[in-house]
């Protein structure tokens, strides 16, 4: 690789460092050969039950130079969520990444950054900042450009945080030095999949998303299925488990952003106080947070469903 795209990449890594993320890497903008398939069969096979935005865009989802025209590279960036003090155990439980203001807001803002510092520094570049907000494989691009491997819960994993961290891209018009991937470090352990107590990791690295704790209180507007009443372990809102039992996430540290601290309500709430909220409690301490997303109503049902367990 020619001597400028080396130096823009480690200029790039440089800012990113800078701003806050755990990590960066390059990758060719290119088709994903290996994942087409892949993705085809869990989608053939109904694995995203109601989440019908998954069929969409196909095409895009496995090469982003359809996504974002004249691409070149995608950049892969992680940043750390994994709070510094955590819920109370007996209360209802709400997934991490949720803890503080929506991570969408919080690492856009810095994406715009790196992307204004890429256009101060290196000349004209074009393309696209994402997170988690359109048709990209991210995992896909961060195990590309050597960020982690996928484990068998299907989420990306480091050797040296876990995986409790947010994956976003800039999809850029700027030839890099690329990163190559690394190596799978789960070995023959299998306590995500031991873990998940509604059987939604069909076998490993493949996760049935609508078995998923996660699916049924975040994505899932109807009722709940009363097959599913006792397996949803106190979780109200996400959940964590396959990520809480994995081995790699003993090496987990605290986020330093400030963004992402809980209002003090969610870390100390009893079961009973979430069972009585109200709906202006919920938006206050839930203001600016991901929460937000299954709305108050989708809240209550959550909670109601897990306190008849």
């Amino acid at each position: 690789m020619n001597s400028i795209a080396e130096k823009h990449s480690q200029l790039i890594k440089q800012k990113a460092k800078e701003l806050g993320f755990l990590s960066c890497g390059m990758s060719k903008a290119e088709f994903l050969e290996d994942e087409a398939p892949r993705l085809e069969k869990w989608l053939q096979q109904n694995m995203h039950g109601e989440m019908k935005y998954m069929e969409n865009h196909f095409d895009k989802r496995l090469d982003p130079t359809k996504l974002v025209e004249g691409s070149k590279s995608v950049v892969s960036l992680l940043y750390n969520y994994y709070p510094q003090k955590l819920q109370r155990e007996d209360t209802y439980q709400i997934s991490k990444y949720a803890y503080g203001r929506d991570y969408h807001f919080v690492i856009k803002d810095k994406l715009k950054d790196l992307m204004q510092f890429i256009q101060q520094e290196i000349g004209e570049v074009h393309g696209r900042a994402f997170v988690d907000s359109a048709p990209v494989l991210d995992k896909a691009w961060a195990k590309r450009s050597g960020l982690g491997w996928v484990g068998k819960h299907s989420n990306l994993l480091t050797k040296q945080v876990g995986s409790f961290y947010f994956i976003a891209e800039l999809i850029i018009d700027l030839d890099l030095a690329y990163d190559t991937p690394v190596t799978d470090h789960c070995g023959s352990c299998t306590a995500c999949i031991d873990a998940c107590p509604t059987q939604a990791i069909v076998e490993p690295y493949v996760v049935d998303g609508s078995k998923c704790i996660s699916y049924f209180t975040i994505e899932l507007k109807d009722d709940l299925p009363s097959e599913m009443a006792g397996k949803f372990n106190d979780w109200a809102f996400g959940c964590d488990i396959c990520q809480d039992v994995c081995p790699w996430n003993k090496f987990s540290k605290a986020h330093q952003e400030p963004l992402f601290n809980p209002d003090e309500r969610l870390l100390n709430y009893s079961k009973k106080e979430w069972e009585e909220i109200t709906k202006d409690v919920f938006q206050d301490i839930f203001r600016k947070s991901a929460v937000k997303r299954t709305k108050y109503e989708g809240f209550k049902r959550n909670i109601k469903f897990v306190s008849d367990e």
